[in-house]
């Protein structure tokens, strides 16, 4: 199970990483840097605490809910894109691709995707919506980079297949990790549970990651598979 917001007593290990609500919303980070531990002591936090082993999990609102629940399928689908994401960042970082710094943003982006999806309304209290709120303003940076990218690109007259080098197959498969993600927050948006600005990030993102694989590929000097029915 993802890592985003639950079990705070026990978030020694993941703050340092990346925080659930990032700097870039609020002047005051949810999760500072500093130990969760009582002062002065210096036992090793147990990464495990027991506490799903009955099949139940709890959201940032205190809720206990079944795993299989639609909050932390979403959050599960989500985990997995930031981890598919990583994967192709190590790959375009190897080939000294530019853009990476655009990758470890979205990265910490959907640490804020996670904290959103795991407050769901239906018991969130104010303070709780103040703090996991998600803005639009991530759209529309990646709206820019598409653009941005497409211009560079040429037309896209075929439909490809995922190719074009490890960059840009593992850009493709982040993308389809992506819509996965997508189509598992939609019924929690539509419920009302979950902002709607996730569902739009989302569904924007796998446009990026479809653009930003080709930029790849171009980049490298490697083709694109066109799709050719087979005879």
């Amino acid at each position: 199970m993802t890592s985003f917001i639950f079990k705070p007593a026990n978030l020694r290990c993941v703050t340092r990483t990346c925080r659930v609500i990032s700097e870039h919303r609020t002047k005051k980070p949810f999760f500072s840097d500093r130990s969760y531990a009582t002062e002065g002591d210096n036992r090793v936090p147990k990464i495990y605490t027991k506490t799903g082993d009955k099949g139940f999990s709890s959201t940032f609102t205190g809720e206990r809910r079944p795993k299989e629940d639609h909050i932390f399928e979403a959050l599960g689908n989500t985990d997995e894109l930031s981890s598919a994401i990583g994967l192709a960042r190590e790959f375009c970082l190897d080939k000294g691709h530019k853009f990476t710094y655009q990758l470890d943003k979205i990265q910490c982006i959907l640490q804020d995707v996670g904290s959103n999806i795991a407050t769901p309304r239906s018991s969130a209290r104010e303070s709780h919506i103040k703090r996991t709120k998600f803005t639009s303003q991530p759209i529309t940076d990646l709206e820019t980079w598409i653009d941005d990218f497409t211009k560079e690109l040429p037309p896209l007259t075929n439909f490809i297949l995922p190719s074009g080098g490890k960059s840009s197959a593992a850009l493709h498969l982040a993308r389809t990790v992506c819509r996965r993600a997508e189509r598992s927050v939609a019924p929690i948006v539509r419920s009302g549970e979950v902002d709607p600005d996730v569902a739009k990030f989302l569904n924007r993102l796998s446009d990026y990651l479809f653009t930003v694989a080709r930029y790849a590929a171009m980049k490298e000097g490697n083709e694109e598979k066109i799709y050719k029915r087979p005879e």
